[in-house]
């Protein structure tokens, strides 16, 4: 559901979120589920502003029920200074507003129903997105951890595994509560969304790969120097499996040997994305040109 444009940017309300507000609707407490909603914008638009100020452009935000999604340029995920700034911009952003809260109780400026769920609120929001799990901030800042050691697809099946596994622990938790009359379907909801927010992440990995080859040129122009990864191949391996390895932030050589283990030539990562593009990923290392040393 489309809301409008905030700072230049399209705003989604996810189906889910506005299940979950038409349940506060039914519950006669809207005024708590505005302010839920409330929140759940502030915290995406630290997002975005976090985002300009990298420039980083930012496509589109979609509110969910544990914050929301703003979606940005694929550049965000290959850089991970970057994205590890602009994921934890969400989770300050409701400290702050916790602080805030607090402080406006102090001076008496307070509503003794509204007041305090809206600590909660982000109190709530702040500590369940530092999970390490995708689609969570803190599952954002997982990821970039990884993607020194591993290739941002699997770094992202990882962290999108995990969002998967805690989808099913809320699920489960929420439903033994709402049996048991300690929690209400709010819970379940956000579980349910988690675990399909999660498998979409998993389900975006390949492309993100794919993007992090085909923009590894530019990387190259925009930073000048980058250091070097040396990898060792046989002559019959396949380029789809070559390029597994490959970093974010790294430039690639690879030295093929042939079956006797005698040297045969190298490669630059440029030329192995150019012959994978196209030729394809079954395609023999060997069967490229090779530099001499």
């Amino acid at each position: 559901m489309r809301l409008g444009r905030i700072m230049g940017v399209d705003l989604y309300l996810n189906t889910f979120f506005l299940a979950l507000l038409g349940l506060f609707f039914v519950a006669g407490i809207l005024g708590k589920g505005l302010v839920a909603f409330a929140v759940v914008l502030l915290h995406e638009l630290a997002h975005v502003a976090c985002a300009r100020y990298l420039g980083v452009p930012v496509n589109e935000v979609e509110l969910l029920p544990f914050g929301g999604v703003t979606r940005m340029g694929s550049e965000l995920v290959l850089d991970p200074v970057k994205e590890v700034y602009v994921a934890a911009a969400g989770p300050l952003c409701n400290v702050i507003m916790l602080l805030l809260g607090l402080a406006m109780k102090n001076y008496g400026l307070w509503h003794d129903e509204l007041g305090p769920f809206f600590l909660q609120c982000n109190l709530l929001i702040a500590a369940f997105n530092l999970l390490p799990a995708l689609p969570l901030d803190g599952g954002r800042v997982y990821r970039a951890s990884l993607a020194g050691r591993m290739s941002i697809k699997e770094a992202t099946y990882r962290a999108a595994t995990l969002g998967q596994v805690f989808a099913v622990a809320v699920v489960l938790l929420g439903s033994f509560g709402l049996f048991l009359g300690f929690t209400g379907l709010d819970i379940l909801f956000t579980g349910l969304f988690l675990f399909f927010a999660a498998t979409r992440e998993r389900g975006m990995a390949p492309y993100l790969f794919m993007g992090q080859l085909a923009g590894k040129k530019g990387e190259i122009l925009r930073a000048g120097v980058l250091p070097v990864q040396s990898l060792i191949a046989l002559e019959d391996v396949p380029l789809g499996k070559i390029v597994k390895p490959f970093l974010p932030q790294k430039f690639h050589l690879v030295l093929v040997l042939d079956r006797q283990w005698q040297y045969k030539g190298f490669l630059t990562e440029a030329q192995i994305i150019d012959g994978l593009l196209s030729h394809g990923v079954d395609l023999p290392v060997g069967r490229l040109p090779l530099h001499p040393l």
